[in-house]
């Protein structure tokens, strides 16, 4: 998605769907709190459909970007997440649940409002379409209210881990040779990545009788790439005009890749696309 804007400090990669490709042709960056964590992060929102960011960079590489080059051959990719991860812990505040009591209905411009966080509002058509799966709601005139249901979350994470467990054999030949009840741990683990430890990590590893710090230690030892709080990118642009120019090198002479700086804010990512678009127009 995008161009190649110059001027700004230095470029940045960034594969991302095109709008208007399968959608309504509209784009933007939005800042939400992670689900897990609450750290303000960058998501994108594309062609109806949100996308969360990633960055990963080779110890050595660089970019042709037109006829500049980019000595930094980060790359920033954005891949789709289910939103229902991401309003999960909105939707079960805003029903204040206390004890056995379920909680209360709430009308979704209610749940969607969150100081400070005005992308969210943007997610009212995704979140009215997808969060049913997981609430329980009721229609007073032409006025919908939604309750998050805990019954409904369990079978809908039931599924994820399953779908999962049934999915990483066949990505990589490691876990074929696994046994199932690793498998999985790390399907419960990595879906932790994305829940809050109480009370629906620690449900899912009380069903499936695993031990959560052990399923946390899992999560933390599993390649991912990081996501788009915990890129280094200053104040740059990105493209997705270009091509990789990897070096790769052997035997003794191989440097150390440095260790990588990391940000603990994102809104850094939102205002560089906001000023070069800027730039741009």
């Amino acid at each position: 998605m995008g161009s190649c804007w110059e001027g700004i400090d230095e470029s940045r990669l960034l594969i991302a769907p095109v709008p208007g490709a399968n959608g309504d042709g509209s784009a933007r960056f939005l800042s939400l709190r992670h689900p897990k964590s609450g750290v303000r992060t960058s998501y994108l929102l594309c062609n109806g459909l949100l996308q969360e960011l990633h960055w990963f960079k080779q110890p050595y590489g660089s970019w042709f970007l037109g006829d500049y080059v980019s000595e930094d051959g980060s790359l920033y990719t954005a891949t789709p997440i289910d939103p229902v991860f991401i309003m999960l812990p909105l939707f079960e505040d805003a029903r204040m649940k206390k004890g056995d009591d379920p909680g209360k209905f709430r009308q979704l411009d209610e749940i969607l409002f969150v100081n400070d966080y005005p992308g969210y509002q943007q997610l009212f058509s995704i979140a009215k379409d997808c969060m049913e799966i997981v609430c329980e709601s009721k229609e007073i005139g032409s006025t919908k209210f939604f309750r998050l249901d805990d019954k409904k979350v369990f079978a809908w994470l039931h599924y994820k881990v399953c779908q999962l467990k049934q999915t990483l054999p066949a990505l990589d030949q490691n876990y074929a040779a696994r046994e199932e009840k690793d498998t999985l741990a790390d399907s419960v683990s990595i879906l932790g990545e994305y829940l809050k430890d109480d009370p629906w990590l620690k449900l899912l590893c009380d069903h499936f009788k695993l031990n959560l710090p052990e399923a946390k230690r899992i999560a933390a030892d599993i390649e991912v790439c990081p996501s788009a709080i915990e890129s280094p990118v200053g104040s740059s642009n990105f493209s997705q005009q270009g091509k990789n120019t990897s070096e790769k090198k052997t035997g003794r002479n191989v440097k150390q890749a440095k260790k990588v700086k990391v940000e603990t804010e994102s809104r850094n990512i939102k205002e560089m696309f906001t000023r070069a678009s800027r730039r741009r127009n």
